[in-house]
């Protein structure tokens, strides 16, 4: 029996190969226009998506064939899941591929908003020198409150810890570190979220938690467009209730005219937490590794 794999968004070349190499058909259906991919999934057996694809509408609806979605990267909200496992179509994603990259990119986020690295190198291209105005804080015994903590936020920590700082761990089970948000939220100097985009978790961090921060706290954005409510922090970052922001995730992606970046006291990236050929190179192999896992338990 040869399996049928239309890989809708680039991964790895290694990737490729494992499947490649397993006998199966490949469509690197990549350079496709995504609105044409409805018309010819219903050919293959598993999809392969990163974020671009979104696996949801017309293109899961005509997926009649398929038995296995691969997520090359962590979240799912590209997905829809209900209709998947209506479908009886199973999904699997590659949760610790990307992991160090998207904590390493936090904790470079977080110095940056202490020591203002960005608006140092801005001011310095103006032809301006800001070092008075560039006072900034150490990381060294400040707290952080983490929001979740799964193999991000854990990495997150460990760095954390490493620079001196106190860490305070916001899940659903509270006991020693771990507490609930209302208790960590008045405490952090910085506060970096880790938490998938779902029903419970959208604007998770809105008007009402801003008011309970510490003043002049940090805020760093590594998880899902959503999670955090962008009106409520730009007018939290205005009032200076929130001293500084960086973002990584926007509600629209990409953001367009995004209100938040006409602030100097808010960095940002374009989504890169994953970005990096490390976290690029796993993802596309353990993907490849959980397709053909799943595929051929069918034969």
């Amino acid at each position: 029996m040869t399996f049928r794999v239309l890989i809708c968004d680039k991964i790895a070349d290694e990737g490729v190969k494992l499947l490649e190499e397993k006998g199966y058909e490949i469509k690197k259906a990549w350079d496709m226009p995504k609105d044409e991919l409805p018309k010819i999934v219903g050919e293959y057996d598993a999809i392969v998506v990163r974020s671009a694809t979104k696996v949801k509408g017309s293109l899961i609806a005509n997926a009649k064939n398929t038995k296995v979605i691969g997520r090359a990267g962590i979240g799912l909200d590209n997905i829809d899941l209900e209709k998947a496992k209506e479908m009886g179509i199973t999904v699997v994603n590659t949760p610790q591929a990307s992991a160090t990259s998207v904590a390493e990119l936090a904790v470079g986020h977080m110095l940056a908003l202490a020591r203002g690295i960005v608006k140092g190198t801005v001011t310095l291209r103006d032809g301006k020198w800001a070092k008075k105005e560039l006072q900034g804080v150490e990381a060294y015994g400040k707290t952080l409150g983490l929001i979740g903590y799964g193999n991000i936020a854990k990495i997150v920590e460990k760095l954390a810890l490493a620079l001196g700082m106190k860490v305070i761990v916001v899940r659903s089970r509270v006991y020693d570190r771990f507490v609930s948000v209302e208790e960590m939220l008045p405490k952090a100097d910085f506060i970096s979220i880790h938490i998938p985009l779902t029903q419970q978790t959208k604007h998770m961090l809105s008007t009402r938690q801003f008011n309970m921060m510490k003043d002049g706290v940090m805020i760093i954005d590594c998880s899902r467009g959503g999670v955090v409510d962008q009106e409520a922090l730009y007018q939290a970052l205005v009032s200076g209730k929130v001293k500084a922001a960086a973002v990584d995730v926007f509600e629209e992606e990409p953001p367009g005219r995004c209100k938040l970046l006409t602030l100097e006291n808010v960095y940002a990236t374009p989504h890169i937490g994953a970005q990096t050929k490390e976290a690029q190179l796993r993802a596309g192999v353990q993907v490849a590794e959980r397709v053909i896992e799943e595929l051929e338990k069918l034969k």
